[in-house]
């Protein structure tokens, strides 16, 4: 690596190494007939990194609070709407739950980041509170549009070359969003799943 690679950019190669190693194993598997050019995965990728942005709001209500970041109830509700989004899309429920999973606990990386970051420094731990139901609604809405962008992606998430626009499409969110090493890494965590393929 260069000396003068921006700690981004290292970032960026991580994340791309990681998502390639992840869709080597599955992509053998894929037909091998192309995608349209023109298909990408960006529109999927930046809803996942919306997705964990509002993470910081999630972590800045529950801080302080007895709201535990592993909330089993919550996430199987998650689950449950997304499947039944993708039914009614006429898409896959158990690809959409799976990639759903990994959304979660993507979340979750942002959520425990930041407590580790607000226990060793007090003094950037939110000083409120955002009411945790209205970004629950913000949630919603993302969930449905990632719902979307999941049944839309169905035909290039299924070729050889997902693993490849996976991770040119998380490349260009990381650098178009900014994003910081924390939601870099969360963003990383959501995807694995993006370009698996369930066993036949």
């Amino acid at each position: 690596m260069r000396p003068h690679l921006s700690a981004r950019h290292a970032l960026i190669a991580v994340l791309a190494t990681a998502v390639l190693a992840t869709g080597a194993t599955t992509a053998a598997a894929a037909p091998a007939g192309p995608a349209p050019a023109h298909a990408s995965l960006r529109p999927l990728v930046d809803l996942a990194a919306e997705r964990v942005l509002v993470a910081d709001e999630v972590a800045a209500a529950k801080w302080g609070t007895d709201s535990p970041i592993d909330d089993p109830a919550r996430e199987r509700e998650v689950l449950d709407a997304v499947a039944r989004q993708a039914e009614e899309l006429g898409a896959d429920p158990e690809a959409t739950a799976r990639i759903f999973r990994d959304q979660i606990e993507a979340s979750k990386v942002v959520q425990r980041g930041l407590y580790r970051r607000w226990d060793a420094d007090p003094s950037q731990a939110p000083t409120e509170r955002p009411d945790l139901g209205r970004i629950r609604l913000e949630i919603n809405r993302i969930n449905g549009e990632l719902v979307r962008a999941i049944a839309d992606s169905a035909a290039v998430r299924e070729t050889r070359s997902c693993a490849g626009r996976l991770t040119a499409g998380a490349a260009a969110v990381i650098h178009g969003r900014h994003l910081d090493a924390l939601h870099t890494v969360a963003l990383g965590r959501s995807l694995p799943s993006v370009c698996e393929r369930a066993e036949p």
